[in-house]
């Protein structure tokens, strides 16, 4: 039996200059979300846990503390906020004008397994979440929001911007099964050029058409000139039409001035089967880590009644608070750091000076007598 003094793997306690921090970093992003109106949104921190499985995957939800209610169903604490949002629009505001606009800041609990990084079973997610409109403005409403977080903390940061319909397109070309189409997946995403030539020349010799843009999946990745590279060897309909997209997409933000901080990458196919559009993912200078990522995902609120358009992001609280935690942003957005002593010959005169200094907007403590 574990002594009280401990606390379980995974889990910590945040104090002082820390928990301060962690504060004013969700403070400022909240702000954000707010001023481009989206309302503050928050979801159950226990649920069923079939809510999870339909909205994330069986595989994602099975990493979820699960455990059973006194009718027997089966409940986990939440692992994830969009799964939630997404049930709360298809019901609780099925009647409401759409889009949506929802932002949330949540704690999440993931069964993780142990790695060479800081291990941790508990996050804090901030998201914000649009749903009800597939047009390219959402996505481009939704990057420039990304953007704005991002300066707003004071982060030297690229977001990297893929469509799922390239992948899926070569994909559908070569007429993989699912295992191989994992497989694929797998080997484009690790970057494994070499294994994935092997891959691709097994189908080859087996008399498959392979698309030039298959074997480039790994190296395209940089500014406009990757989608022109890759529009030059595109050959089916489904990955010319996300390549399409994409152009379009990096036209807007280039003529917004965002372009130094936004990347194209082919390559980066992870998580594709949640998404049905644009994907991006959030990387910050000084982080082991990407620290957020998002896209659309039109299929999900359809596990919970009617199928509409949705796209979103999320940032994770811990990623980011370690990066900034090396900066200065919280002695200019936090709540000062300098403490004043106040002491006082009785408890009447103690507690007078202590309202004088705190009515100056002083942080103090006060030198109690027993």
């Amino acid at each position: 039996m574990e002594p009280l003094s401990k606390i379980p793997g995974g889990m910590r306690y945040y104090f002082g200059r820390e928990a301060r921090l962690r504060r004013a970093v969700e403070d400022a992003v909240m702000s954000v979300f707010d001023g481009w109106g989206y309302e503050e949104i928050a979801t159950p921190s226990v649920d069923y846990y079939v809510l999870f499985e339909r909205g994330m995957g069986r595989e994602e939800a099975s990493r979820g503390f699960r455990f059973t209610d006194t009718d027997g169903r089966l409940l986990a604490l939440r692992p994830d906020v969009t799964s939630s949002v997404a049930r709360a629009a298809a019901t609780l505001f099925a009647s409401e004008e759409r889009p949506l606009r929802f932002c949330y800041a949540a704690s999440v609990f993931r069964q993780r397994p142990r790695s060479h990084v800081e291990w941790r079973r508990q996050g804090r997610q901030l998201g914000c979440e649009l749903i009800g409109t597939g047009s390219a403005g959402a996505d481009l409403e939704v990057l420039a929001i990304a953007a704005e977080v991002l300066a707003r903390l004071e982060l030297r940061y690229c977001v990297t911007l893929n469509h799922v319909g390239v992948f899926n397109g070569v994909a559908e070309q070569l007429k993989l099964d699912e295992a191989g189409r994992e497989r694929m997946r797998r080997l484009v995403d690790s970057r494994a050029a070499a294994e994935l030539e092997s891959l691709l020349a097994e189908h080859s010799s087996g008399g498959a058409d392979v698309p030039p843009l298959a074997a480039r999946l790994t190296r395209l990745s940089g500014k406009r000139g990757v989608l022109e590279e890759a529009r030059g060897v595109a050959t089916g309909l489904r990955a010319s039409a996300a390549l399409e997209a994409l152009e379009k997409t990096w036209s807007i933000i280039e003529a917004l001035g965002l372009a130094d901080n936004f990347e194209i990458d082919l390559g980066d196919v992870s998580g594709l089967d949640y998404y049905t559009g644009l994907v991006f993912k959030i990387y910050a200078e000084g982080a082991g880590a990407r620290v957020g990522s998002g896209g659309r995902y039109d299929e999900l609120t359809a596990n919970f009644g009617r199928r509409e358009p949705a796209t979103g992001f999320v940032l994770d609280l811990d990623a980011i608070t370690e990066v900034i935690s090396r900066g200065d942003f919280e002695l200019k957005n936090g709540k000062a750091d300098i403490t004043s002593l106040v002491k006082a010959a009785g408890t009447g005169e103690l507690l007078r000076e202590a309202k004088l200094r705190r009515a100056r907007g002083e942080r103090i403590k006060l030198e109690l007598e027993d």
